[in-house]
């Protein structure tokens, strides 16, 4: 994997972005030529029309990024990724025309434009066909070699399995565990040099899944295997990278305090995360009054009580505050303010309730608090009280969620389908702890574009 802005992208992907971005720029250029060539002129040196390409291509690879053209189902479906292209490239065209009413100087031909949409949707598909099975072949895949044959190397073994994994266990090392789950493990014993073993093995990581590291580790071989140029990582920080979250089965408190990251206090990161939050909360409640309004009258249409209301949210710190909302519930759809977890098919949601929750528009009130400083755009979603008392009971460094600010949307709600239990809450806290610990504007920048898939396309939204 390659990180950027410590965040992990994996090579297929990033190879596949490059190569999108290259070809997306040859439609435009190829749709540029077939134009002027029915008009009887000459295209021109390409040079002179750079800034309009590289626009095309920019805004479409944005759009493609957004509706999840890259995530693990696109790259393993052919037919899963043509229909998300045909919807990234028609949003692509309507952002185009956003861009070029603003910057008119960047403006290709309307004409020139549906000719560039078709030959990027063709040219996609078919680079699609031709790497489709390299995509997920071994070329691409990093060979590990795990050290341990317990429970935690068949988790990596279970990983490596799942469809998109980015590498591929190739030796398991056992270390005399008591729960030895792995039956083609190699005893340690059995294996002269161990350095000479991964060496032959051909592997580029070795990662530690020892049960038990207290007088385990066998420090002169990893330190060998370290100077063969060969990468050593623990369990945690090989599953963070892998799979986007904090895995809470295997991080300690000394591995949180150790590691690199949450740096999202620093003073340029939060500056330069207020400022985008003014500038686009603004924005949005601007360009959003009318449909707030609009769903505001239907709320009142459909169903007795007021078209708002406030609940009492945990944010920053732990402090409280009151966030803003369409109403989406009966009136009476909790008890004495008994904090009560969503259900699939809630029957206390209202007809009109069950659209705009479809289409995140009851959340678009929520834009007063992140203008006010409550609340971000991108962060873990604020808890009630009673679910924050309880979840960290039962849950260790749920506290530790609050130390970013809570937003509207989040890397667990682009990663994770709505949830409501404590199962759920836990699989959610590992990604908000990802999100605490690696946050870049990078990072908030990938989110929001990501937020436009889990609008078109809603999964498990309650």
């Amino acid at each position: 994997m390659i990180r950027l802005f410590k965040h992990y992208v994996p090579n297929a992907v990033l190879l596949l972005g490059v190569l999108d971005v290259v070809l997306l720029v040859l439609a435009g250029e190829l749709g540029w030529t077939l134009r002027v060539s029915q008009l009887g002129s000459l295209p021109g040196a390409i040079y002179t029309r750079l800034p309009q390409l590289i626009s095309f291509a920019v805004v479409l690879e944005t759009a493609m990024i957004s509706v999840g053209v890259y995530g693990a189902d696109a790259l393993q479906s052919l037919r899963y990724a043509t229909a998300r292209l045909i919807v990234a490239i028609s949003l692509g065209v309507i952002l185009l025309s956003a861009v070029y009413f603003l910057v008119p100087q960047l403006t290709l031909w309307r004409s020139n434009l549906l000719y560039a949409m078709g030959i990027s949707i063709v040219s996609l598909v078919f680079l699609r066909i031709l790497l489709g099975k390299a995509l997920g072949s071994q070329a691409f895949k990093r060979r590990i070699v795990v050290l341990g044959a317990g429970t935690r190397a068949q988790r990596l073994k279970d990983l490596s399995k799942t469809p998109g994994s980015a590498f591929v266990v190739v030796g398991y090392i056992s270390m005399s565990e008591a729960n030895r789950v792995i039956p083609e493990a190699i005893a340690r014993d059995a294996i002269y040099n161990l350095a000479d073993h991964v060496v032959v093995l051909n592997a580029s990581e070795v990662v530690l899944a020892l049960e038990e590291r207290r007088n385990a580790l066998p420090l002169k071989d990893l330190l060998r295997i370290k100077t063969t140029g060969v990468h050593v990582n623990e369990i945690s920080t090989f599953l963070e990278r892998e799979t986007g979250r904090v895995d809470l089965d295997s991080v300690s408190p000394s591995w949180l305090i150790f590691s690199d990251g949450f740096s999202s206090g620093r003073m340029l990161s939060s500056m330069f995360k207020r400022l985008f939050d003014i500038t686009a909360s603004l924005l949005l409640l601007v360009l959003a009054l009318p449909l707030i309004v609009l769903g505001a009258i239907a709320v009142r249409l459909d169903s007795k009580g007021p078209a708002f209301y406030r609940q009492r949210r945990v944010g920053l710190y732990g402090t409280g505050f009151d966030i803003i909302k369409l109403r989406s519930m009966k009136i009476d759809a909790e008890v004495a303010g008994q904090a009560v977890w969503a259900e699939k098919d809630d029957p206390r949601i209202t007809r009109v309730g069950r659209i705009i929750r479809k289409l995140r528009i009851d959340e678009l009130p929520q834009c007063w608090s992140v203008l006010k400083g409550e609340m971000s755009f991108v962060g873990p979603r604020p808890e009630r009280p009673q679910f924050v008392e309880d979840l960290e009971q039962k849950l260790n460094y749920y506290a530790e969620r609050h130390m970013v600010k809570p937003g509207i949307t989040g890397w667990a709600q682009i990663n994770y389908p709505y949830g409501a239990s404590i199962e759920d809450a836990r699989q959610k806290l590992e990604y908000d702890l990802y999100y605490a610990k690696n946050y870049s504007p990078f990072l908030d920048i990938l989110i929001l574009m990501q937020t436009l898939r889990v609008v078109l396309f809603p999964e498990g939204a309650r």
